[in-house]
């Protein structure tokens, strides 16, 4: 049985390296069961958080903005696994990534003690080097902190220009990661 499958990308470029490894991710999840929603956040109006503490109060529209993040709140909260993915700028996430990332925290908002639901997690980045381990470090402090599960990550390095990542073991890692991600145990 498949899962709800949302991809949060946070790469600028759409054809991209990133973006290649959310594809071959999204076509293993769907060919074994699971729905696949990818927002690419670049294209989308997305606004940093205010810091209010004003949201929570609809569930069905949980921040006081209303900007694009109203299309990725009612996925994210139906989501059983959401993927970050993002080219490594300055190792870290993308600010792409970061923004509607920090801008979930309305939904945390609607639970009295701000708990976020509880998902299941997926990483995927692309980078002209092999500098991951702070993004690495912060992801998985990420899912602690948030009580998540990771269930794996690719992380391609090497790969600067759009399609660098073509004939890269990475693709098939991404390919493989989400095929099994339909299959894994749910929390």
């Amino acid at each position: 049985m498949g899962k709800k499958i949302v991809v949060l990308n946070g790469s600028p470029r759409i054809k991209g390296n990133t973006s290649m490894l959310v594809e071959e991710f999204a076509k293993g999840a769907e060919e074994a069961g699971s729905a696949v929603t990818v927002f690419h956040l670049d294209k989308m109006n997305i606004n940093g958080c205010k810091g209010c503490f004003g949201g929570g109060k609809n569930p069905k529209s949980p921040c006081v903005q209303k900007d694009d993040m109203e299309k990725i709140y009612p996925v994210y909260k139906d989501a059983d696994v959401v993927v970050l993915a993002s080219p490594l700028y300055y190792w870290n996430f993308s600010g792409q990534l970061r923004t509607a990332f920090d801008r979930l925290f309305a939904v945390a908002e609607c639970d009295k003690n701000y708990q976020n639901p509880i998902k299941e997690s997926v990483l995927l980045m692309a980078a002209e080097g092999y500098g991951f381990d702070d993004a690495l470090s912060y992801y998985k402090n990420l899912m602690k902190h948030l009580g998540w599960k990771d269930l794996g990550s690719v992380l391609a390095g090497g790969v600067m220009k759009i399609g660098d990542i073509n004939g890269h073991k990475e693709l098939n890692e991404a390919y493989e990661l989400g095929k099994s991600v339909a299959t894994s145990n749910s929390l």
